[in-house]
């Protein structure tokens, strides 16, 4: 069963990466590319260059073809609310949330583990209503939206910013966003745990010699997939309806693997492979 699955699925990817359409959600905190610990005092002068007699970086500046200490300018203060078409700042973001999740409704729903609450997806600008797009003083909105996986439904709820109050609740069904954070991790952390993922967890082990218990270990992109008519498996019938994930994993400051035959059905909690 090892070499089989590790024939056709398993193998690790050469290169710098895959080329997916989708989002691109990592489960860890460090990104392909970006700074290592080790790098992140590389372009600071700071206290470490000062000399004892107190001249340090503006003796250095004086000597002859010394280059001057950069200057890094603080970032402006984010106010508290926005205006126009300005992205929202944390501060409406966190008001807007606390609106849109007071209501039954999202309690009585579930979210990606099975849990009392809706998932929350995201939030995001709303588009001014037509009678508005000209209007300097229109209204800020913002929409929340959230998946209740008891009954598989994208609710969103557009909030007045101004008013503070939730002007409109919409739930539509077979309409499937990008996948939040949560979401991505939730499906990896099924995948490494499926006998399906033998494949994963033996070519992680092959690239790192460490045993891959949690998606903490891994980079991971991810998209949504939606079931063709009679494309694939009866097993994945439902993705499209249900909430299913293709996963491409990383192993840290290691290579892609290819896990690309494989979906977890986020709704159903289950793992399948296709072809």
């Amino acid at each position: 069963m090892r070499k089989i699955v590790r024939r056709h699925l398993g193998k690790v990817v050469a290169g710098t990466g895959i080329a997916v359409a989708g989002t691109a959600l990592m489960v860890a905190v460090t990104l392909p590319g970006s700074a290592g610990a080790d790098e992140s005092g590389g372009n600071g002068t700071g206290g470490s260059s000062t000399s004892a007699d107190g001249g340090g970086a503006g003796q250095a500046a004086q000597q002859p073809g010394a280059v001057p200490p950069g200057v890094v300018e603080p970032a402006p203060a984010e106010g508290e609310k926005g205006k126009g078409r300005d992205p929202l700042t944390d501060d409406e973001m966190a008001r807007v949330e606390r609106i849109a999740g007071n209501t039954r409704m999202l309690d009585s729903a579930e979210n990606v583990e099975g849990q009392p609450g809706a998932q929350r997806i995201g939030v995001d600008l709303a588009e001014p209503d037509a009678a508005e797009v000209d209007n300097p003083n229109a209204p800020r909105r913002a929409v929340v939206s959230y998946y209740d996986y008891k009954d598989d439904a994208l609710v969103t709820r557009t909030v007045n910013l101004d008013t503070g109050k939730v002007e409109r609740t919409d739930t539509q069904r077979g309409v499937q966003p990008p996948l939040s954070r949560a979401e991505t991790f939730e499906a990896t952390k099924l995948l490494i745990a499926d006998p399906l993922g033998e494949g994963l967890r033996a070519d992680y082990k092959d690239a790192t010699s460490k045993e891959l218990t949690s998606p903490d270990q891994l980079l991971v992109t991810s998209m949504v997939y939606k079931a063709v008519p009679g494309a694939q498996p009866a097993e994945f019938d439902k993705c499209g309806d249900h909430r299913c994930v293709r996963i491409f994993p990383k192993a840290k400051n290691g290579p892609w693997i290819d896990s690309r035959s494989l979906v977890v059905d986020l709704s159903a909690h289950k793992v399948a492979k296709l072809g």
